[in-house]
């Protein structure tokens, strides 16, 4: 297994972690049915649809 020969200083443990945190936020798209903004390459949830089709009816149930 490796193990580090040196002691790691703060500073280079800090820098490393420094980026962990980091997320950045979804971008949102308008739907093209109704306008409302949504994430891309999911379902509307105000209309129901995607790719320009009825996925979803109004009671939330998906379509088989």
């Amino acid at each position: 297994m490796a193990v580090p020969k040196r002691r790691k200083s703060r500073s280079q443990r800090d820098k490393r972690r420094a980026n962990h945190d980091k997320v950045t936020a979804p971008n949102f798209i308008p739907c093209p049915k109704c306008g409302e903004m949504t994430l891309p390459h999911r379902v509307c949830g105000a209309c129901g649809h995607y790719k320009g089709r009825k996925v979803v009816d109004q009671g939330g149930e998906a379509q088989a």
